[in-house]
């Protein structure tokens, strides 16, 4: 990042404890763009999935939801999704799609990518190399029995003169998802239909486009880019403070751009024992985490950073919110440095990719 950068200790005031909040703006030359996002293409005719917004739940119920997460899945699956950048898309019902052909479709998938080889598509596999797709199922991921069990795709690649035992290397991973999703919606859909509406991918961008033209072509299905709304980033951040007390978040750190010229980058990191108590005071003892919450705590927040610096940080952008269990960013990708609390997130973007489904 260009500029120069500087770290400001403030004093305690009525909002946080003296330990205070240590912040970092940073002026940068880059342009800044808004983003919003908006569905386009198609969708099944006569079904639409707007639903009321959940709330998030955490405090004891979210003790309820780790506990169980842990009992259902397996410590080594939910290691696959760990530790990566996921970039988040959002998929239509997949017509005739079923969990039970999934080596069928290992081998399909593998057969279209070695045909766009040919083409000079799939470059990242490279020219001396053979390779395999695998589809797998994580199970237990699944919060309601509408829900479907997460589908998990790895592209392994292995060179053609490798030693005898080398192992392959997974070159790209993906999968699908659906936690919690909204029971009237899932319930209306034809029984041709699965409905799995969050897709994530980490890996090179041609081969994320490779994964998707095949399940367009074999599943008559549409993906559109997922972003990340500042409510659900307000969101995000509001749920991860909110399990400081069981879980060490060791920080709060929050990032905007301002349209200023020139533009404004600015960082501003949270003690995370200051920022637990100011959660503690405004949800009161409540157990889920509302737009309505998020929305007071970041005006707490931005009241404060402004009581300092004079800088409305309403005016300009919340681009990413990080914590020691995880990532997320305004133009769509996330990041779990740790399962706990994993599901609540997966809640959320799920909810997220059927509101975004074209109508």
């Amino acid at each position: 990042m260009d500029g120069q950068g500087s770290c400001i200790q403030t004093p305690g005031d009525p909002t946080f404890s003296s330990k205070g909040a240590l912040s970092e703006v940073t002026k940068c030359r880059s342009a800044v763009r808004f983003r919003r996002s908006h569905g386009t293409g198609l969708t099944m005719r006569g079904y639409t999935p707007h639903h009321k917004v959940a709330s998030m739940k955490i405090s004891k119920n979210a003790q309820v939801l780790k506990r169980d997460f842990r009992e259902k899945v397996d410590p080594e699956q939910i290691s696959l999704l760990m530790k990566k950048e996921w970039k988040l898309f959002y998929v239509t019902p997949l017509y005739k799609f079923k969990h039970t052909q999934l080596k069928t479709y290992s081998k399909q998938l593998s057969a279209f990518i070695a045909s766009e080889k040919q083409k000079g598509r799939a470059v990242e596999v490279g020219p001396e190399t053979g390779f395999k797709v695998v589809f797998s199922i994580i199970f237990g991921l699944t919060e309601t029995e509408e829900d479907t069990e997460l589908v998990f795709i790895q592209i392994h690649s292995k060179p053609s003169f490798a030693a005898e035992g080398a192992s392959d290397v997974v070159i790209w991973s993906g999968w699908l998802a659906c936690i919690n999703g909204n029971t009237e919606y899932l319930r209306a859909i034809p029984a041709d239909f699965v409905c799995l509406p969050l897709f994530c991918a980490s890996g090179a961008g041609s081969l994320t486009s490779l994964v998707k033209s095949w399940f367009e072509t074999t599943f008559d299905c549409n993906f559109g880019q997922l972003r990340i709304s500042p409510s659900n980033l307000h969101r995000l951040a509001t749920m991860w403070t909110g399990c400081h007390p069981t879980v060490n978040i060791r920080y709060l750190k929050l990032s905007w751009t301002l349209p200023t010229c020139p533009p404004l980058d600015i960082s501003y990191t949270v003690n995370p024992g200051d920022v637990s108590d100011l959660w503690s005071r405004i949800c009161q003892g409540k157990d889920q985490v509302s737009s309505e919450v998020a929305k007071q705590f970041f005006q707490c927040l931005e009241s404060h950073f402004f009581r300092h610096f004079r800088i409305h940080l309403s005016a300009g952008e919340l681009t990413k919110v990080s914590t020691a269990l995880g990532s997320a960013y305004r133009d769509g990708k996330i990041q779990f440095m740790n399962s706990d609390y994993m599901i609540d997130v997966l809640m959320l973007l799920t909810e997220s990719a059927l509101l975004m489904m074209p109508v």
